[in-house]
C-alpha cells in the first residue's frame, strides 16, 4: 500500500499534500516510515513535520504543543487594528501569534507567555522575550499598568468535552493546552480579573471563544471591569475587552 493510501485509509483528506509534506520533511527512507505510521496513528501533521502555517507565516510546532488554528487568525487582525506599542502573547503555545504580530507590528514591542515549559522552549524558537509561568504572574513586572493589548488565546474547551474532540487535539496536544475547566472559562476569568491591573488605561483584552460561550464570556469581562463586545468572523468569535 503507497504511503497516500495509507493517509487515505486513515482518514487524511488532503493524503497527496500530507504525502508530500512527509516525504519533505523525512530525513530518509526510515525516518519516513516513521513518521508516516506516527501520522496514520493521529500524530498532528504538524507535529510530524515540525511546523504548522499560520497568516501566511510557517511556525515553528514540536510534538506536545498546542497546534495554532485558523480561527485564531481574527485575534491577530483584531490586535494588528489597534496598532499597539506593546503586545502579549498570553497563553502563547507556540508563540505562533507572537511571532505573526512581531512581523506584522515591526515597531511593537512583544512579549509572549505560557505555564508549559515544553510551550516556552517550542515559542522561543519562534519568537524572543518569552516567559515562563501562570498567566501575567509570567511577565516582568515593568510592564504592569503599560499594556497595550493582550492576546490571550486561553484553553476554552469544557473539561467533560475533551473526550469529544479529535484524536489529534485529544491525545497529542497538552491537556493543559485545551481544558478550560467545567463550563470551559475558568482560565478565561482568570485572566480577565487580572487584565486591569496590567493593561494601561484605554488598552485591550483580546480573547477568543465559541458560539456558545460569548454570552458567559463577555459577562467574565464585564463582571472584571472591562468594557466588553463580541466581534465575529466567517469561522471564529472574540471577546474584545477595553479598559
Amino acid at each position: 500500500m503507497s504511503i497516500v493510501e495509507r493517509l487515505r485509509a486513515a482518514g487524511c483528506v488532503f493524503a497527496e499534500d500530507e504525502a508530500a509534506l512527509l516525504e519533505e520533511a523525512a530525513t530518509g527512507p526510515e525516518h519516513l516510515e516513521e513518521l508516516v505510521t506516527q501520522r496514520v496513528n493521529g500524530l498532528p501533521l504538524e507535529h510530524a513535520v515540525g511546523w504548522a502555517v499560520f497568516c501566511g507565516q510557517r511556525i515553528v510546532v514540536t510534538k506536545g504543543v498546542f497546534v495554532p488554528r485558523h480561527r485564531t487568525e481574527l485575534l491577530v487582525d483584531l490586535a494588528v487594528g489597534l496598532k499597539p506599542g506593546v503586545v502579549v502573547d498570553l497563553c502563547c503555545g507556540s508563540g505562533a501569534v507572537g511571532a505573526v504580530l512581531r512581523h506584522r507590528l515591526p515597531a511593537a514591542t512583544v512579549y509572549a507567555a505560557d505555564i508549559d515549559p515544553v510551550a516556552v522552549a517550542c515559542a522561543r524558537k519562534n519568537l524572543t522575550n518569552v516567559f515562563e509561568g501562570d498567566l501575567f504572574d509570567a511577565l516582568p513586572t515593568h510592564l504592569r499598568g503599560r499594556i497595550d493589548v493582550v492576546v490571550a488565546n486561553v484553553p476554552y474547551v469544557p473539561t467533560d468535552d475533551i473526550a469529544f474532540m479529535p484524536v489529534e487535539a485529544r491525545d497529542y496536544e497538552a491537556r493543559m493546552a485545551l481544558d478550560g475547566g467545567a463550563d470551559g472559562l475558568e482560565v478565561l476569568r482568570r485572566v480577565a480579573g487580572q487584565a486591569t491591573t496590567w493593561l494601561r488605561p484605554g488598552g485591550h483584552l483580546l480573547s477568543e471563544t465559541s458560539e456558545r460561550q460569548a454570552p458567559a464570556a463577555l459577562a467574565a469581562f464585564t463582571a472584571a471591569g472591562l468594557t466588553a463586545k463580541l466581534v465575529t468572523s466567517e469561522d471564529a468569535n472574540a471577546v474584545v475587552g477595553s479598559r
